[in-house]
């Protein structure tokens, strides 16, 4: 029996076969990550959240005419992290699959790490007495930025080499077994083949600390004696790393310049390589992402999915959104691909730096040159008989309050060919509340928008 592929306003449409829905051969697929864009009622803007103080008149007319609900993607177990939150909003269930974050950011730079190495994220981080400084990595500092003030590309590396340099003399023994990847700005990767048991380490991700001592967040065991001897490697490096940069030319022309420093180098995010069915494999149809974050980039990989690079993408409100609107609406009329995501990390990044008038400008930014011509092109695809969908959510919550993500139920919205209004009157949480549909499992929304049987699931 074929389901009902409009269905009752308050279901989704599951299961139906791709070509009875539109009468050429396949829907087209468009998927929006306004990452960390959920948030909570701010008393800057009134009471009312980032979504609903933004002129978003193009996510509210797609929300009118689509189905609007919630979504878990922080399954029990686990924390509110991007890795664990993209994989679910992609359709990967993270009980089964994750294995750690740092090992899916390596397969964006291309790293082959052994089935037995363990693959660790580190942060070039700010730490000091108060926001505006005086920065420092003394003993009773504080965690003030987990990406050393947005630090550029350029500079990021020439620290991680002063770093690797640095950690040879003072750290030998840890550091042989090391290999120090630079990947984005702050974001790199470090590899240890020692076979060291890191599986009952705990380490912190920074920016779940802001504000808080940073070396009550250092790396400890939750294990044995290897557990421990592990712990203390990681602590070694994270200590040492405090003597390369008060001095380095870096940090002085930041400084000079009004820039925060990066004071230490921060471990964490380990895992060893996971192992993911394809996305085809599963659905059937062909990929791509586009993202300025090496995270949702190695998911990609993962998946089969290829990675557009668009130039002028960045992971803060600098990027040129109206680029990424463009390549998502290239990837499926241009260059045939079956499914586009489109990641957008500023509304994170303003999050984290509780800074909500750029969380809003960027809302707004995305819904004028992401949303607007995504919406335009499904229009246009449905008038030539082709179809189209587009799911627009959050992977999960930033809040400006806290700076931290939150693992609250985040809103979705899927409009287009085959998807009937359940009512939603505007893109934001309270709307996506309001029509009590709930998705337990965030994995399982994927299929539901596809509208694709998965192939042994």
């Amino acid at each position: 029996m074929t389901p009902n592929c409009t269905g009752p306003a308050n279901k989704l449409a599951a299961g139906c076969p791709r070509r009875s829905l539109v009468s050429s051969s396949c829907l087209k697929y468009i998927i929006v990550i306004p990452d960390g864009g959920a948030d909570f009622p701010l008393d800057q803007l009134e009471g009312r959240t980032p979504f609903q103080a933004a002129h978003t008149p193009s996510l509210d007319a797609l929300a009118t005419r689509g189905q609007m609900g919630v979504a878990k993607t922080t399954p029990p177990g686990f924390e509110a992290g991007s890795d664990v939150c993209s994989m679910s909003l992609l359709g990967y269930d993270p009980a089964k699959y994750h294995t750690g974050r740092a090992p899916l950011e390596a397969a964006s730079l291309g790293l082959k790490p052994g089935p037995r190495d363990c693959i660790f994220r580190l942060n070039l981080i700010t730490t000091g007495a108060s926001t505006s400084g005086p920065y420092s990595a003394s003993d009773d500092a504080l965690m003030i930025d987990h990406s050393a003030g947005a630090i550029s590309d350029a500079e990021a590396r020439t620290l991680i080499a002063s770093l690797v340099e640095h950690w040879k003399a003072a750290a030998p023994e840890a550091a042989s077994t090391m290999t120090l990847t630079p990947g984005v700005s702050y974001r790199n990767i470090l590899i240890d083949s020692s076979e060291r048991i890191y599986s009952e380490v705990k380490t912190t991700p920074p920016h779940a600390v802001p504000g808080e001592s940073w070396r009550s967040h250092l790396p400890v065991s939750n294990g044995g004696a290897q557990s421990a001897e592990a712990s203390k490697v990681l602590q070694s490096l994270t200590l040492a790393s405090r003597e390369v940069f008060p001095d380095h030319p870096v940090n002085k022309a930041r400084l000079a310049s009004g820039k925060r420093p990066a004071t230490m180098a921060w471990i964490w995010g380990q895992g060893v390589k996971p192992s993911m069915p394809a996305f085809e494999q599963r659905f059937g149809i062909r990929g791509s992402m586009i993202t300025a974050v090496d995270l949702l980039s190695g998911i990609a990989a993962y998946m089969g999915w290829d990675r557009l690079d668009v130039p002028g993408v960045t992971s803060y409100h600098d990027t040129d959104y109206a680029a990424q609107g463009r390549a998502a609406v290239d990837a499926v009329t241009q260059k045939n691909y079956d499914i586009v995501c489109c990641h957008v990390e500023a509304p994170d990044e303003a999050s984290h730096q509780a800074d909500w008038k750029t969380k809003v400008a960027a809302i707004e930014s995305i819904d004028r040159h992401i949303i607007a011509p995504v919406a335009a092109c499904m229009a246009k695809l449905e008038r030539q008989g082709e179809g189209c969908r587009v799911l627009v959510m959050p992977d999960h919550y930033t809040l400006v309050s806290t700076r931290k993500h939150d693992a609250t139920p985040v809103p979705f919205l899927i409009a287009g060919t085959g998807i009937a209004s359940n009512g939603a009157k505007a893109f934001d949480e309270s709307n996506a509340a309001l029509t009590n549909l709930v998705i337990d499992r965030g994995h399982d929304l994927m299929s539901h928008f596809l509208g694709i049987k998965e192939n042994n699931p």
